[in-house]
């Protein structure tokens, strides 16, 4: 897949494009119908379908304070656009200049860099441009005026509830992770950057992969069986997510580490995409260290049950 940086790099691509517009955090259902729908009718047309999407997510920069988790930060959201079959996707930069700019004057260059510009796809309430005043209503006009066709996607339900990256950043956050991928069609998952950790896993005889997560929402807190992608590989694990009761010192940090079995590579700096099976017990405090492994010692027994059902 083919990645843009600039709205003015569509000129190299051969028309007539089809582009489908949208944050796509999570690429759910919704975000898999307007994409899917784009590229359908580019075919249909002999053009070329282009995902555009935004980096970082526009509340990041619009409302910081409030900015909410991501389910998909950026390199997971490339991958999971890859994944689709997409061959070409634009990702522009997000920040205070291009959020100033009216919604009239960004269509004006996508149509001016677009050769030609046929149809813009997306989602039935997106909102752009400055002061979020551009919507479909403003869209639909602004193709009448510039030649091309605008098509806005009804909403996607799962059992009589709309789909969106709010109701499934609440599913996940409750633990209700059917649910999140119901919605989602495809299983939750985290990827995160493995980073150097304090050790102390590999000094009790489990050693462990600490993830640098990218702001992404997190399951509630425990202990689970899991699996991790690492290369196109996939391998079975035990997940612990929290705050280390047992052995943490100074300032409580939530943090987020795999145990692979039967794994002992050095794989710091590399990317794993972790996937929550089950959930297997809450995290808790114990009296010592000893302990504390006699548990992790139980979780692997589990964890090697389950992976072999």
């Amino acid at each position: 897949m083919e990645t843009l940086r600039s709205i003015s790099e569509l000129s190299r691509l051969p028309g007539p494009l089809f582009l489908a517009i949208g944050v796509f955090d999570g690429v759910h259902l919704g975000h898999q119908a307007v994409i899917s729908t784009s590229a359908e009718h580019a075919r249909s047309a002999n053009g070329t379908p282009v995902v555009v999407t935004f980096d970082p997510h526009p509340e990041k920069v619009l409302r910081p304070e409030a900015a909410p988790h991501l389910l998909t930060a950026t390199r997971h959201k490339i991958d999971l656009i890859r994944s689709l079959g997409m061959a070409h996707l634009l990702i522009i930069t997000f920040d205070k200049q291009f959020a100033a700019t009216e919604p009239e004057d960004f269509v004006r260059q996508l149509v001016k860099h677009s050769k030609p510009l046929r149809e813009i796809c997306v989602g039935h309430e997106w909102s752009f441009g400055k002061n979020r005043r551009g919507n479909l209503e403003l869209l639909k006009k602004l193709g009448t005026r510039f030649d091309f066709d605008v098509v806005g996607i009804p909403p996607v339900t799962v059992d009589g509830e709309v789909v969106s990256s709010t109701t499934i950043r609440q599913a996940v956050e409750a633990g209700d992770l059917t649910k999140a991928a119901e919605m989602l069609g495809r299983e939750y998952t985290i990827l995160g950057t493995v980073v150097r950790g304090d050790n102390v896993g590999k000094k009790i005889g489990f050693p462990t992969a600490n993830l640098s997560a990218h702001n992404e929402q997190f399951p509630p807190n425990g202990v689970y069986f899991a699996e991790a992608k690492l290369d196109g590989v996939v391998y079975s694990g035990v997940v612990n997510l929290g705050y280390r009761p047992t052995v943490s010192t100074g300032k409580p940090e939530r943090i987020l580490e795999i145990h692979l079995l039967d794994f002992e590579r050095d794989i710091y700096g590399k990317d794993l995409e972790v996937r929550f099976i089950r959930y297997l017990r809450p995290e808790k405090k114990f009296k010592n260290v000893d302990s504390l492994a006699c548990q992790i010692e139980a979780d692997v027994k589990q964890a090697r049950e389950l992976s072999a059902a």
